[in-house]
């Protein structure tokens, strides 16, 4: 059965990956986990930055294939058969927390697509490069970019309230919208128009990146393909409800299992 811990579509991802995925997901999962619970509300400024100190000295021993932490050497373990190098990006993961920390805020989309692409080294790329040891990088960042756009899209406005604002500044303006407004939806026109057009925007790029996959990767990634299939049909749901948000992050329909199933089918 697929850990408790896991979100519901990481759940389906990893139930249609193969086994050395299946670790490599669960180990990474928790991680980003005890990273990102750097971050949690109520949790002393000082402990904070001293947890994310520890985490970045770790991702390095990590990298270097000299982990202390219980999750690391797990995940080092499921790497050994090919090396270290590929949780080289795992330290993005810190870079990412402290910049939800101290509630910095993305000026143009370049600074968005930058915090993307550190999630999707630290986990997407480990990810391809443990099923696909010899695929380009391109592969997984195209992957890995586009789905953690959506991922925080489905997250707008809860991470608006905590004072994360997941949307440039500069668009937010050219949709003549304040950035306080992102924690309070119903949304106005102008910003529900943005959001329906970055949604589609986003789901015709993971899908062309998907596309783009070799035939040869695309059975050993099965589980990655039904990941980013299932964050597509949350981002249809999302664009539907605006301008209302999304009720969660990672919301499960009834149909999801089977929408993953045949995504996987199609593999």
């Amino acid at each position: 059965m697929p850990p408790p811990e896991l979100s519901s579509t990481r759940r389906l991802a990893w139930l249609y990956s193969p086994v050395p995925q299946r670790l490599a997901l669960t180990s990474l999962s928790a991680i980003e986990q005890e990273i990102g619970a750097s971050t949690h509300a109520g949790l002393d400024h000082a402990v904070a930055h001293a947890r994310l100190d520890w985490w970045a000295a770790e991702c390095d021993r990590t990298a270097r294939g000299r982990p202390s932490h219980p999750l690391t050497c797990e995940v080092v373990s499921v790497f050994a058969p090919i090396g270290a190098e590929p949780l080289e990006g795992l330290a993005g993961l810190v870079t990412n927390a402290a910049w939800d920390l101290s509630r910095a805020t993305f000026d143009a989309r370049q600074e968005l697509t930058a915090y993307c692409e550190r999630w999707s080294a630290a986990v997407i790329t480990p990810l391809v490069r443990l099923a696909v040891p010899d695929i380009p990088g391109t592969y997984a960042r195209a992957i890995g970019v586009n789905l953690q756009e959506i991922e925080l899209l489905l997250g707008l406005a809860a991470d608006a309230s905590a004072g994360r604002l997941r949307v440039p500044l500069d668009e937010l303006e050219r949709a003549g919208t304040a950035p306080e407004v992102l924690a309070h939806p119903p949304w106005p026109a102008g910003l529900a128009d943005l959001l329906r057009a970055r949604h589609r925007e986003l789901r015709v790029a993971l899908g062309a990146a998907l596309e783009a996959l070799p035939s040869s990767s695309r059975k050993p990634l099965r589980g990655l393909i039904v990941w980013a299939a299932l964050a597509c049909t949350t981002s249809r749901r999302a664009e539907k409800r605006l301008p209302q948000a999304s009720r969660v992050r990672d919301h499960h329909a009834p149909l999801d299992g089977w929408r993953a199933w045949r995504a996987a089918r199609k593999t």
